[in-house]
């Protein structure tokens, strides 16, 4: 009987659609494995085709070129060197699984299918899989090992039936994406299948970015009497290798390093920094582009942006008209050189005249209103798309969630753009991340030391200088009334009366409600973006556009 094992967790950042790619992921990590002295590597959901790969995967092209991959691997595997458990799609009798698949001795020797297939939030695996069985353990070099996937963990049956059927290990391949508190919500829920199995547990996970999902790694391994015997690193690629003896009649995990995971603001900042670094790698951006317009949230996406990709692939541009303030020409120009990124200013006066003269006939009876202010947001989106298709740049755009909620931006205007890594961050989250990114630089960040946003931003009334003396809190309540309000309507989706009963207007608190309702169709409209939240507008928050609904008081 086996006494020792030595199993890997590869913590790898795979790429959707990228299957040759993938497989040199695979084996690359394998081989890293193998010097470790590792009998088993195991990667995360769906590795060989990036998760998740959404109706990519109901293709049968894309279908038969992973099982072809994953043969490969197995293939490989004749070597004497470490066995494999990898996600794949896997198709048998008609039907398409969400699998994991054991490949040793240079064949594929088993194959476990998801049984709860997620179909709330961002997952809609319904749609594309089938359900698979109740599942037995793998025999792996001679240890029975449960392969519960992702979900499969979050009910207590599968688990249960695992360890009935002789499992000794449970090994947990996840494609888990980030939210503010999804680090917790794992633990316990692995802490409580292993109370209930009393098997030890091997969770992993996979990071990096893929849309507007990112995800934090943070594998971990429980021992069988709860304790936390391995935890790797939060947002960055790994294989870190946990080592098992047996003990009696059951298995145990040697105590391994344990990092320390980031929260609260630093874990939100690095989230966004890796989801934007994906999203210009992997879809083969040279850079960015984006308006500093000397205010808190394009600041902030400026220092974003240069610690996910360098200084040197990030382009800011100041595009000032007659309501730009003095005060804001220096503060973007500070900003700009804080940060070390190319800098430079493109005057939009001819273009909005070029507008005013054009639409003269039509608007000479007309009053002034928002009308105008829109024309000077629109020749700035306009500009910097310019740009982008003159350099290959992507545009990014800088509007925060409390305006984006409330249709406080201008559609083909400052909503113009390929990605938005603020996306999901209320105005005073976006604070808070600035000063957060003033104090600490985090880990694997390209940007500079120190603080890269003026604190003349931080402390000046947010404006979209779009009229003469305009400040946000002309036209909305002030940010931290107004994030509560838009927290409790989106996140927690409270009755108008809760929310008058934590101390806010009832006038203020409708008025708030109906914004949210009617611009719906801007959301509908705007780029991708981070997500950071369970109620990331177009990942998890689908409202309709006609929506004739009012709770009243």
């Amino acid at each position: 009987m086996r006494q020792q094992l030595k199993l890997a967790l590869a913590q790898l950042n795979p790429v959707v659609g990228d299957i040759a790619g993938n497989l040199n992921r695979a084996r690359g990590a394998r081989a890293k494995a193998a010097k470790l002295g590792s009998d088993v590597v195991v990667f995360s959901e769906l590795f060989i085709t990036g998760y998740p790969p959404e109706d990519l995967v109901l293709k049968p092209a894309f279908q038969a070129a992973a099982r072809a991959a994953v043969e490969t691997l197995g293939r490989d595997t004749q070597d004497g060197g470490p066995a494999v458990i990898i996600g794949a799609p896997w198709v048998e009798e008609d039907s398409l699984f969400n699998s994991a698949v054991h490949l040793d001795g240079g064949a594929v020797r088993a194959v476990r299918h998801k049984v709860d297939l997620p179909n709330y939030g961002v997952f809609d695996e319904k749609r594309l899989f089938a359900a698979g069985p109740m599942p037995g353990p793998i025999d792996v070099r001679g240890v029975r090992i449960g392969v519960p996937i992702c979900e499969d963990i979050w009910r207590e049956d599968i688990c249960e039936c695992l360890e009935e059927s002789g499992a000794e290990i449970l090994v947990v391949p996840n494609g888990s994406p980030f939210t503010t508190t999804k680090q917790e919500r794992r633990l316990n829920v692995a802490v409580a299948r292993v109370t209930e199995s009393a098997l030890p547990l091997v969770y992993l996970n996979q990071t990096g970015g893929q849309d507007e999902l990112v995800f934090d790694g943070a594998s971990f391994v429980l021992n069988g009497d709860r304790s936390l015997a391995l935890q790797l690193p939060g947002w960055e690629e790994t294989v870190g290798l946990s080592e098992w003896v047996r003990d009696g009649d059951g298995w145990n995990c040697e105590p391994g390093a344990c990092a320390t995971l980031e929260e609260g603001e630093e874990a939100k900042y690095l989230a966004c920094v890796l989801g934007l670094r994906d999203y210009v790698a992997k879809n083969r951006f040279a850079g960015v582009v984006l308006g500093l317009s000397g205010g808190i949230d394009s600041a902030l996406c400026a220092a974003i942006a240069a610690d996910a990709l360098g200084a040197e692939k990030v382009h800011c541009v100041m595009m000032p008209y007659r309501y730009t303030s003095d005060r804001s020409l220096r503060d973007a120009r500070a900003c700009a050189e804080a940060l070390g990124v190319r800098y430079d200013i493109v005057p939009i006066e001819q273009p909005v005249s070029g507008f005013g003269a054009a639409l003269e006939d039509l608007f000479h009876e007309a009053v002034p209103d928002v009308t105008e202010e829109n024309i000077q947001s629109r020749a700035r989106g306009t500009i910097l798309m310019a740009i982008s298709n003159k350099f290959g740049d992507m545009v990014l755009t800088t509007g925060n969630k409390s305006e984006v909620s409330v249709g406080y931006a201008t559609l083909y205007g400052d909503m113009n753009g390929g990605f938005n890594p603020i996306k999901d961050l209320y105005k005073t989250e976006v604070f808070a991340l600035a000063r957060y990114r003033n104090e600490t630089r985090p880990k694997g960040c390209l940007g500079p030391d120190g603080a890269v946003i003026p604190d003349t931003i931080l402390t000046k009334p947010p404006s979209a200088e779009l009229r003469e003396g305009q400040t946000d809190q002309d036209s909305l309540p002030p940010y931290d009334q107004l994030d509560d309000i838009l927290r409790c309507l989106i996140e927690e989706e409270m009755a108008v009366k809760d929310i008058i009963a934590r101390g806010h207007e009832a006038q203020t608190v409708e008025h708030v409600q109906h914004l949210l309702y009617i611009a719906e169709y801007k959301r509908r409209q705007a780029a991708p973006g981070v997500r950071i939240s369970p109620k990331h507008f177009g990942r998890d928050r689908r409202y309709p556009i006609t929506n004739a609904f009012r709770d009243g008081t």
